[in-house]
């Protein structure tokens, strides 16, 4: 589908929500090839025929370079000539700016400056001038000179704000359940609030919640309407332990002892459960221990001495596995959900292993992410980040710890910079 296209589909989406009859359009859609029987069935039941016209507009973007004029040809069959006019004349209208036209790859040129550094001296370059240098996009210039391959490679974000932020923080427990207070959690909240308003997030902050609070939060939050919004993202920092799972291990702990799978977490945003956010990136954020194993590590050649161990303000958030015994334990319908798709779970650690935190700084994992995406959000994508968070968090201490993630992800992610 062409751009002038898409633009037309998102000015009159408005229009076609409050007015479009979607019921007659099911069979032409199947007939004309634009959706296949099971794809229509999964946009029947989204809800109501708005949130139904809503999901269809979206999903046509992707149907093809025939979608459009078939889509208005099936409105004029139907009786909709109205709004097939409407978006004729939307897609004839003049575009709108670029919102990005000062986010451009930059030419290649040989960058003087920092010719003979060696590869340890480069870790020092300034961001800027290292991206210039590799000719890397700050993020991609949505808008009418994007091609469609750049369209295929990375995921959209125009939309201001870019999308909501949940952040649990749970740093008070019950004192019967063993759980230690979380001290240094609160300056990694902090951190990360700073942080994500500044990459154009709507941030809600939740302090101390009980497992069941933890779930109606996150329901809350799974049937908002992300229509109009490129992103979602969740963050929980709390203590964590093993659990069973089938697709992402571990589990976080509400304020009452209860743990609640990191799969479940997840599958409340997958395609079934929020149609608003399908086909868009969902990132979770977890600093939690996966288990209670202490990580020594391994002895390596090393041109630098060993950075040495903090001192008696380290502290783990592990916490032993434990069988459910409440209903708030066990994993939604895990055998019929859908394969994960546009989902990307960062760990703080690898799954088994405990998770350090601070007290006077936080813990390693937030303390590291919130230096990358200030330091390089502008002109990296976020899994090139997450490798730099890694290798910074493995780098600490007497013990180690290694984050990880589980990536789901079809394309590039790129957070939005002013």
């Amino acid at each position: 589908m062409e751009e002038q296209q898409r633009r037309a589909l998102r000015r009159g989406r408005a229009r076609l929500v409050a007015a479009l009859r979607v019921e007659p359009l099911w069979d032409p859609l199947e007939q004309r090839g634009l959706f296949t029987r099971p794809m229509l069935e999964e946009l029947q039941s989204t809800g109501s025929r708005g949130e139904q016209a809503r999901q269809l507009i979206i999903d046509l973007e992707t149907r093809g370079k025939q979608a459009f004029p078939a889509f208005l040809s099936i409105l004029r069959d139907t009786g909709q000539g109205d709004l097939a006019d409407m978006l004729i004349q939307e897609c004839e209208s003049r575009p709108v700016p670029p919102l990005l036209t000062d986010l451009r790859p930059v030419e290649l040129r040989e960058d003087k400056q920092h010719k003979n550094v060696t590869p340890h001296e480069r870790l020092s370059i300034p961001v800027q001038a290292e991206s210039e240098r590799l000719q890397m996009p700050s993020v991609p210039a949505w808008g009418s000179a994007v091609d469609k391959r750049s369209r295929d490679q990375y995921y959209e974000m125009k939309a201001d704000p870019c999308g909501h932020c949940l952040i649990i923080n749970n740093v008070s427990f019950s004192r019967d359940l063993g759980l230690s207070t979380r001290e240094g959690s609160d300056i990694d909240c902090e951190k990360l609030e700073r942080r994500f308003k500044a990459l154009r997030f709507t941030v809600l902050t939740r302090r101390d919640l009980k497992a069941q609070e933890m779930v109606l939060e996150l329901l809350k939050l799974s049937r908002q309407d992300h229509s109009a919004l490129d992103c979602c993202i969740v963050v929980i920092l709390s203590h964590g332990c093993q659990t069973s799972h089938i697709q992402f291990p571990g589990g976080v702990y509400g304020t009452d002892g209860k743990p609640i799978p990191i799969e479940k977490i997840v599958n409340y945003f997958n395609g079934s459960n929020c149609p608003s956010l399908r086909g868009k990136p969902k990132l979770f954020f977890i600093q939690a221990c996966g288990g209670e194993q202490r990580d020594q590590g391994f002895v390596v050649d090393c041109d630098s001495p060993e950075e040495e161990a903090p001192g008696g303000s380290l502290e783990s958030d592990a916490t032993p596995f434990r069988v459910s015994l409440d209903n708030v334990d066990e994993p939604d319908a895990i055998a019929s959900l859908p394969t994960p798709s546009d989902i990307l779970v960062s760990y703080s650690t690898f799954p088994g292993f405990v998770s350090w935190r601070e007290k006077s700084s936080g813990s390693w994992y937030v303390e590291m992410l919130d230096s990358v995406l200030e330091q390089y959000a502008h002109s990296e994508d976020l899994l090139s980040m997450l490798v730099r968070v890694a290798h910074a968090v493995s780098a600490k201490g007497r013990y180690k710890q290694i984050p990880g993630c589980f990536n789901f992800l079809r394309k590039k992610f790129f957070f939005m910079c002013h």
